[in-house]
């Protein structure tokens, strides 16, 4: 990073979904959540499967209704990653969740009912050791408490927090994980930092509907970059309004651009200019479309012009320069063929395969 280092991670506890170890130093894992009808069981598995595929590593599903609670069982025995069950309000739906082999909750204790109900979730998680996670939400805080915060929404969020952990603490439940979400990235930012100094559970970050892939992917990647820089993530989810796999892509793109986590395409890919002999947009948009899948470390530079081309992306494993009728594919910055236009893609892919050893048409 050129001599500038991240903070050191915050020490957190470990929190274990599923086979997945959150917090005290485990890597920073990524999430998303389904939108399917929960209920439709096929539908719901068929897209849980899909996010597996990109590398999904814990998917949650809304739990609202008594149908959907019904349909967890049979989810669960289909799919092998940890799925952890959104309930509010009702803490019968959390209950039946735990009976399904769910690997996690995500509620507010203080929305389930009384402290009865309460003492009724956290006794059934705590025999089958599922961890809770406290979401806390700026747009859905209790009444009240933002006006004792003088309007400050990150300092309301963290005493919701804290009043939602205690509700916990008071049964001797423990396994826990916390998150503070704002559609504000820097409201979001401070309430973490303010949460850190007062409990050691892990945390699962994320900026709140953030938008739609584009401005959604630019929010989230501000917001998760500062915390994550400043050591505060153990899980992350990216909030788009879209396919739930781009949530998966956009995740990682954050984590290995921070140098959190390894494997996969990093695409050097140059802004065109005058120069450039080939349509290098829509080049570098389709192999991004299909690299997605590509789990091995390996760099690829598709460049407009064989002028600076070589040169500008000699870190890159393999790439392609554009030329008039003829394009180059070079490696490590040196040419080591040169192709008809038309081919070049494939050519490129077809070396890449080679190189890693995956499939990727």
């Amino acid at each position: 990073m050129d001599g500038i280092k991240q903070t050191k991670r915050r020490p957190a506890r470990t929190v274990k979904v599923g086979n997945v170890l959150i917090g005290g130093g485990a890597p920073v894992s990524v999430q998303s959540m389904t939108n399917t009808i929960t209920e439709d069981t096929l539908s719901t598995v068929r897209q849980i499967k899909e996010l597996e595929s990109y590398g999904c590593e814990i998917v949650r599903v809304a739990v609202n209704t008594t149908y959907a609670a019904q349909s967890l069982k049979d989810i669960i025995k289909q799919v092998s990653v940890p799925i952890i069950a959104d309930i509010h309000f009702d803490h019968r739906l959390a209950l039946a969740g735990v009976e399904a082999g769910v690997s996690g909750l995500r509620i507010n204790p203080g929305n389930i009912g009384d402290k009865k109900k309460v003492k009724e979730v956290a006794a059934a998680c705590k025999a089958q050791a599922i961890p809770i996670r406290i979401g806390v939400n700026s747009g859905s805080l209790e009444k009240g408490i933002l006006d004792k915060n003088e309007g400050d929404f990150a300092a309301a969020m963290v005493e919701s927090a804290l009043k939602h952990i205690k509700l916990l603490e008071d049964e001797s439940f423990y396994d826990i994980k916390i998150s503070l979400k704002s559609t504000d990235v820097l409201t979001t930012v401070r309430g973490y930092e303010l949460l850190a100094g007062h409990v050691d559970y892990p945390f699962h970050i994320g900026i709140t509907e953030a938008g739609t892939v584009f401005s959604g992917a630019i929010k989230s990647g501000v917001g998760l970059g500062i915390l994550l820089y400043k050591g505060l993530g153990d899980t992350i989810r990216v909030s788009l309004s879209d396919d739930p796999v781009m949530e998966v892509i956009a995740g990682y793109h954050i984590l290995r651009d921070l140098g959190l986590r390894e494997g996969g395409v990093q695409l050097i890919s140059c802004p065109t200019c005058g120069r450039a002999e080939i349509d290098i947009v829509n080049i570098a948009k389709e192999f991004e479309r299909i690299s997605f899948k590509i789990k091995s470390s390996i760099k690829v530079a598709i460049m407009g012009c064989v002028v600076n081309g070589p040169g500008e992306s000699a870190h890159a494993d393999i790439g392609i320069a554009g030329g008039k009728g003829r394009s180059v594919l070079f490696a490590k910055g040196k040419i080591i063929g040169k192709f008809d236009n038309e081919e070049i893609f494939n050519v490129l892919i077809k070396e890449i395969e080679n190189i890693t050893g995956e499939k990727i048409l």
